[in-house]
């Protein structure tokens, strides 16, 4: 970073990790550190640029051996083999923020209150892999994942494996290979066996939220009291540091972890390719951990 006065490079981040631990006015940070308010705002919205920069760095897909890494990961989760196909959970979660000026019923949200949405992929030990930050708190979670460059692009996962969500989410085979739990009340209990799996393996996201939001409880567990348009670039920032944290084992038990109740679901896209049948094979993996299933490598991925 580059700066035009004479604060120190060190000096900035701790003004900015303090304004994010403690979500202060930029008066308040101003009297602690005893610097012009001005100067406050300047160095948040500097620093957070500067996170933003090495933000593909840090929040990024595994390839290679590091995917057959995450593989492992979910099947130790589950608890079972049939899992290693999976290498991603998926979830949305609400980011309060005060009612913008502008259009503020977009931003309220089934849960009484304003928010916009933050969609993550988290490998097996919470780390994020990608986020999609900014949809306002009404739309449906299925509708920001049609939106999002992972599933326009078909960027994650690669053919052959899967990311697992939950029961807000269409269960798809394509343009992303996307496994959700059997919907309630299950018909046999391959399913009941399946959908337990499944939860164990899927919950990782949830404690990332909840890790996430624990380490920045100031900003995330209140509304965030600062312009709507830098609210995005604020919450990608938290993620980029709970990476950071996470790869330089400074790790926090979530205590609370995300309390998340699944969207209805949305009526099915015809452009994606519902994905049953990949479940299907799969439940009956986990049903049959020692038996070697030829349907399973049947199926058709994009």
């Amino acid at each position: 970073m580059e700066s035009d006065h004479g604060w120190e490079r060190d000096l900035e981040v701790l003004v900015f990790l303090y304004w994010l631990a403690h979500a202060s006015s930029y008066r308040v940070v101003s009297q602690t550190f005893d610097i012009p308010k001005t100067s406050v705002h300047d160095i948040v919205h500097r620093v957070s640029k500067a996170v933003l920069g090495i933000l593909r760095k840090v929040i990024c897909f595994p390839t290679g051996d590091n995917l057959e890494a995450v593989g492992a990961g979910f099947a130790q989760l589950s608890g079972s083999p049939a899992f290693s196909r999976a290498v991603g959970a998926i979830d949305g979660c609400h980011i309060r923020m005060k009612p913008p000026a502008n259009n503020s019923h977009c931003y309220y949200n089934r849960k009484l209150f304003h928010s916009i949405q933050l969609q993550a992929i988290t490998d097996h030990r919470g780390k994020f892999l990608d986020i999609f930050v900014g949809y306002p708190g009404s739309v449906h979670d299925a509708r920001v994942l049609r939106n999002s460059p992972v599933y326009l692009g078909s960027l994650y996962p690669p053919p052959g494996k899967c990311i697992l969500g939950d029961g807000g989410y269409p269960c798809l085979s394509a343009p992303i290979c996307l496994i959700t739990p059997y919907r309630e009340p299950v018909q046999n209990p391959v399913q009941a066996h399946f959908n337990s799996k499944h939860s164990r393996a899927r919950n990782i996201i949830e404690r990332a939220f909840g890790m996430m939001k624990t380490r920045w409880r100031s900003i995330f567990f209140k509304a965030l009291e600062i312009s709507p348009a830098f609210v995005p670039e604020v919450v990608a920032c938290c993620a980029v540091l709970h990476n950071l944290a996470l790869l330089n084992g400074d790790i926090v038990e979530a205590e609370d972890e995300e309390d998340h109740d699944d969207d209805p679901p949305e009526p099915h896209n015809p452009q994606a390719r519902v994905g049953d049948h990949v479940r299907d094979n799969l439940a009956a993996a986990v049903s049959a951990p020692n038996i070697c299933v030829a349907a399973l490598h049947e199926h058709d991925y994009l």
